[in-house]
């Protein structure tokens, strides 16, 4: 049975929902947010897109760090979650800037108005 890219990125979203939460040492900034899940065509890489409340520079630089450190525990958590597939990808997170970038364009409509 073959699975399909986005098949799977619905998928490890779901599933990575819940362990990066757990997994993840550090809670000094709070919940960390599952934006989007990207696979590539041969299903080898999945960058995962996260967000976190905060927006400041060492706030995001300690979640990022975090989950750095977590990623192999994290990658072994979802292959134990995901067995139809046979190689779980590589994981990449990063940084989703949309919500920041929203929350500055709103701040400044904000001193506009």
């Amino acid at each position: 049975m073959s699975i399909t890219t986005e098949r799977l990125a619905s998928l490890i979203q779901r599933e990575l929902a819940q362990i990066v939460n757990l997994e993840v040492k550090d809670k000094s900034f709070g919940y960390i947010n599952l934006t989007e899940v990207k696979v590539t065509k041969d299903m080898s890489y999945a960058t995962i897109y996260y967000t976190i409340l905060s927006d400041e520079v060492e706030v995001l630089e300690k979640a990022k760090n975090a989950i750095e450190e977590s990623k192999v525990t994290i990658r072994m958590e979802l292959a134990k979650k995901i067995r139809n597939i046979r190689k779980i990808p590589n994981l990449i997170f990063k940084y989703d800037e949309a919500l920041a970038y929203g929350n500055h364009i709103d701040k400044i409509l904000k001193t506009i108005k």
